[in-house]
């Protein structure tokens, strides 16, 4: 099939007509649209198309290809009428790339598939072009039983896959979203350096080696935390970047080593407008990703009620099931396990009631009560509720219930709002021990048991505590990071109840996950270097590691704040992905690799001596090929 080349302008690279088809509109021979986007408006038109073999089919001697680009399939037919084109349809295979030029037809009745944007039509092929050919792929790429190892070290084919591709698109439509909206709000995009230096109080580091300088090290930034607190003192006034932070942590679902931020400052602002201007922020997003309205206003709540009544400051509302307060009630009773734990200085005794968790079985039960042990409870005692106007071992099964008088199980049913057949689960411990156990296992059992409502709950969570004690180090340290405003009236606390004090930190809380904090900045050098003292960094450790920001803030610095989204986890929330992995183009393993270009990988002798640095035996044994 031979085409006439008619010339070229400045929209196509060249335009044709086919002498077969006098009549047929110049074409751009590239490509005329996304497969994806091909519908009735192209009907009896002659488009080009480029794209992969996603299927082909031989059907009695027409061969039907699906045609895939990153918008989505349309249907290709090669008719045998044309040989030379059917001809060509017989050599392709799966994920060969090819250019096809055809005319828009409707689908016969009856064909159509109303789950495609090009489900009505198919494109009649007058020419197909192997663009490049393709060994047999490692796997098909509708196969949804891939395990992660086979996608990862094959990453390149399963960005392929319309589920990847959907998620990144999405992924590009809310940073475009994020930066449009910040852009009409007066933000100003500045880079900030990404060598950057040691500051070990947060998550481990990644380390990078001066050569010029023997002994140095860069730190990769965990965040621009004080270089944006710098731009507001430059007088910049407002700032975003999304950018790459770096922590050094153990993996999981919504971790990477490298992960992604859209990450704000703004002066003159206090909390209030800080919270409504980026909340404005998070609809926009929504909105025009994925065209989701969210409530207007989030709602509000204090951290000391987030983890009273959920055990957890990201609760899921979307889970309406709570937890109850019941350490005052067990202070009076003799039951050692619940008593001590009431007794016990920073101790919770709370209780979770699942409706009709009298239907679990005792292996249901137990599953459950070793999930808890993984957040360090040592039991998980229960009551099921057989009759709940029966206060006694009759009506109430457990070996618990003989161990506590009938006037606290009735405040017990009370308080949990128990009916006949439901379940009571307790937690008893440290107050953090029950919070994590309980918090967790609420989730776990409203989801299990379709308690979840369905849509979105965001809300903001407020009034975060200043400090929080550290076991390991037996020292106080910053509960969000130490340049976050303490609540006006709070500094005399710093002293002799640093627990008390309250910070102006918030949260961005959206179906259980955090995906964004932040806080007013402390913009008075005296205040810094209180907060500094309260967790036990000394004068010369201050000037060490921060006087430059003392020296700043020396230099008339406007009250200041902002905020940090997980682009990373926003998206994945959007495209309803457990892991964060599904919604970053080249992401590593949970053990930090990347097995697609086989990173970390061991560096040469040489390399070692021109950084001044020698690798020891008992390590490199150990180092990752």
């Amino acid at each position: 099939m031979r085409c006439i080349e008619l010339g070229s302008d400045s929209n196509f690279i060249r335009t044709a007509k086919f002498e077969s088809d006098p009549n047929s509109a110049e074409i751009d021979l590239k490509r005329t649209d996304y497969c994806g986007r091909v519908d009735r408006r192209y009907l009896d038109q002659t488009i080009a198309l480029c794209g992969w073999v996603h299927r082909r089919r031989d059907h009695g001697g027409v061969i039907f290809i699906d045609l895939r680009d990153r918008e989505g399939l349309v249907q290709i037919v090669c008719d045998p009428d044309r040989a030379d084109t059917f001809a060509v349809g017989e050599k392709l295979r799966h994920e060969y790339c090819i250019a096809v030029t055809g005319r828009v037809r409707l689908r016969p009745a009856g064909s159509t598939n109303p789950n495609l944007v090009s489900g009505e039509i198919e494109v009649l092929a007058f020419e197909i072009e192997i663009l490049n050919a393709s060994v047999t792929p490692p796997f098909q790429l509708d196969d949804e039983n891939l395990s992660e190892t086979v996608r990862l070290t094959h990453r390149v084919l399963d960005l392929r896959r319309p589920e990847m591709q959907r998620n990144l698109l999405l992924r590009h439509r809310a940073a475009s979203s994020a930066r449009k909206y910040l852009d009409a709000n007066g933000f100003v995009d500045v880079e900030t350096p990404v060598l950057y230096k040691s500051t070990p109080e947060g998550a481990r580091e990644f380390l990078v080696p001066s050569r010029m300088h023997h002994g140095s090290f860069y730190a990769l930034p965990q965040s621009p935390q004080l270089f944006k607190q710098l731009l507001m003192i430059a007088g910049f006034d407002r700032y975003y970047q999304i950018v790459k932070c770096f922590r050094d942590e153990d993996m999981r679902a919504d971790r990477q080593p490298e992960f992604t931020q859209i990450d704000v400052e703004m002066s003159f602002l206090d909390e209030l407008e800080i919270r409504a201007l980026m909340e404005g922020l998070v609809r926009a997003m929504f909105h025009d990703a994925l065209g989701v309205v969210l409530p207007d206003p989030f709602p509000i709540m204090t951290f000391a009620d987030a983890m009273r009544d959920y055990g957890s400051d990201k609760p899921d509302l979307r889970v309406p099931l709570k937890l109850a307060e019941l350490t005052d009630l067990m202070k009076r009773v003799d039951f050692k396990v619940f008593r001590s734990a009431a007794d016990l200085p920073g101790g919770r005794v709370a209780a979770l009631c699942v409706p009709k968790g009298g239907e679990l079985t005792r292996k249901e039960i137990d599953d459950y009560a070793a999930f808890v042990s993984i957040y360090g409870a040592k039991g998980l005692a229960y009551i099921k509720v057989n009759d709940n106007t029966k206060v006694n071992e009759e009506g109430l099964q457990s070996p618990i219930v003989k161990f506590l008088p009938a006037d606290v199980l009735e405040v017990v049913l009370e308080r949990t709002g128990a009916k006949s057949g439901d379940l009571i689960f307790f937690g008893a411990g440290r107050e953090k021990v029950v919070n994590d156990a309980l918090g967790a296992l609420r989730a776990k059992v409203g989801h299990e048991r379709g308690f979840v409502d369905s849509g979105w709950r965001p809300l903001w969570v407020v009034d975060f505590p200043m400090f929080e004690y550290d076991e390991d180090r037996k020292s106080w340290a910053a509960r969000h990071h130490p340049f976050t405003a303490p609540k006006d009236g709070h500094e005399h606390l710093f002293g002799n109840e640093p627990s008390l004090a309250l910070a102006k930190a918030y949260d961005v809380v959206l179906n259980g996950w955090e995906i964004g904090g932040g806080s007013v900045r402390i913009h008075k050098p005296d205040v810094q270097q209180k907060v500094f003292a309260a967790l036990g960094i000394t004068p010369e450790d201050q000037r060490r590691k921060f006087g430059f920001l003392l020296d700043a803030l020396q230099y008339g610095a406007p009250p200041h704040g902002g905020i940090a989204f997980g682009l990373d986890r926003t998206v994945a929330l959007m495209c309803g992905v457990e892991s964060i992995r599904d919604v970053i183009a080249f992401p590593k393993t949970q053990r930090g690799q990347d097995l697609l270009i086989e990173t970390p990988t061991p560096i040469t002798e040489q390399q070692l001596r021109d950084l001044h640095i020698r690798v020891r035996a008992s390590d490199a044994a150990t180092t990752p090929a």
